[in-house]
């Protein structure tokens, strides 16, 4: 049905591709096939606006000089004279780049783990009408769930599911398997002279955990409750991030943690392990091996085994995420962070971060807070400098009064310094969220400075 090549007839194609590179002078060489299905469906006010379905694969082989140089190529056309001439680009491209220290293929074996294989076979098996059926149904919920609610802009459903195969001239080779699936709904509400479009998002590897009507629920109670939103008074303010605000933020503390950014000096962390980068309350951890999460595998891009490394320990800095080039350039062992698609060589890169949770409860927490801010979202976080930790960045919420959640927030600023922000950490709440492959729990962080009115 998909047109895609058997096992068998990619394991040959590899196998012959790391050959012909051997035979052309490489001193080693890689090869990353991957292929997949994906689907999906988009409703407007209940009209289909995009309907889409389609399925690839393709082929991707690295090459590697004795003195270090690396090239890559890449196509979807998978007979071996295509192959060829894949391996003819990546050898050009190689004696065309600059010879670099650490480049090399991991020695050791591929190891399965059968816990962290995530493939749900009923999402393979959805079908267009349960599709329509699922976006019909966040499309329903969400016009009867308030009567402010003037527009559902999208009720979308998307799933898909893939292979990857891996093999290198050291004679590693290996398959796997998943899928996903993620469902969303974009509304409009309006109420007197104000609106406000908002929406909600829910994501897994497997079907029985989304929530098409939950979904839509959630898109609904969030956009009204955000209604009328006003500015606070500039001041210092105590502030609860929930768990989706916070999830953000931790990718952009998590991604200062790559050894390849830190050697290229994008990044704060450079010379701070063992330092107090954060209050005692804040332990991040990058995790690859969580059963039924989407950054977890039994090995990552160069097929070292995935791993849990502590990135930061009761506030202190404790380690780097590493590849195999980068770790031998620190003289470390690879924490099993490759990151790398078949058109581009491997770097360094997050797998599960996880902000590891409290013990207090989110209403314990807020019971403790006599004036501040509840955000419920982040804007510009990507504007974070990496290098001076700096941020000015736009935020939505709720007025918090005597420990309760009252009228909503718009239109403010915070800025501070990623560092400083970091140690005003006060607490983390047990209620660990997971957003795709990052997890975070409620914080508070005392200190901060909103600029408003």
């Amino acid at each position: 049905m998909t047109g895609f090549l058997s096992h068998e007839e990619v394991e040959a194609l590899a196998a012959h591709a790391l050959d012909a590179a051997l035979r052309g002078g490489a001193s080693g060489a890689d090869v990353l096939y991957s292929e997949g299905c994906a689907n999906g469906l988009t409703l407007k006010d209940g009209e289909i606006e995009e309907s889409t379905s389609g399925s690839s694969a393709g082929l991707g082989v690295r090459t590697i000089l004795a003195d270090g140089r690396q090239g890559i190529a890449y196509g979807n056309r998978l007979d071996r004279g295509s192959v060829d001439a894949l391996i003819e680009w990546s050898l050009h491209n190689a004696r065309a780049s600059q010879s670099e220290e650490g480049v090399m293929l991991y020695d050791g074996p591929l190891v399965r783990c059968p816990e962290l294989e995530a493939e749900d076979e009923r999402i393979r098996e959805i079908t267009p009408k349960q599709r329509m059926e699922y976006c019909a149904q966040m499309t329903e919920v969400a016009k009867s769930a308030d009567a402010r609610i003037i527009s559902v802009r999208s009720a979308a459903w998307r799933d898909g599911w893939g292979a990857s195969f891996f093999a290198t001239t050291k004679g590693l080779s290996g398959w796997e398997q998943g899928s996903s699936a993620n469902c969303g709904v974009v509304v409009l509400a309006q109420s007197g002279e104000f609106t406000e479009m908002g929406g909600y998002g829910m994501d897994a590897l497997r079907l029985c955990e989304l929530d098409a009507a939950k979904c839509a629920r959630t898109a609904v109670k969030q956009t009204v409750a955000a209604l009328g939103g006003t500015q606070l008074e500039t001041g210092t303010y105590t502030i609860v991030i929930d768990p989706d605000a916070a999830v953000p933020l931790v990718d952009a503390i998590g991604g200062l943690f790559c050894a390849s950014d830190v050697h290229r000096g994008r990044s704060l962390m450079k010379g701070r392990i063992g330092d107090i980068v954060a209050s005692p309350c804040v332990n991040l951890t990058d995790d690859g091996r969580v059963p039924w999460k989407a950054g977890s595998s039994s090995w990552d891009s160069e097929g070292v085994p995935t791993s849990r490394t502590e990135l930061i320990k009761g506030g202190v800095a404790s380690a780097f995420l590493y590849n195999l080039q980068y770790a031998a350039k620190d003289g470390v062992r690879s924490t099993g962070n490759c990151s790398r698609g078949m058109s581009s060589l491997p770097d360094v890169g997050t797998t599960n971060l996880i902000f590891e949770p409290g013990t207090e409860s989110p209403q314990s927490l807020l019971s403790r807070v006599g004036s501040g801010m509840y955000v419920t979202e982040f804007m510009g976080l990507h504007t974070i400098d990496p290098v001076s930790g700096d941020f000015s960045i736009g935020a939505k919420g709720h007025r918090i009064i005597n420990g309760e959640i009252t009228t909503p927030v718009s239109g403010v600023t915070i800025a501070s310094n990623l560092l400083e922000f970091m140690k005003n950490i006060a607490a983390a709440g047990n209620d660990l969220t997971y957003s795709y492959a990052t997890a975070a729990p409620t914080l508070v962080v005392d200190n901060v400075v909103i600029a408003g009115k």
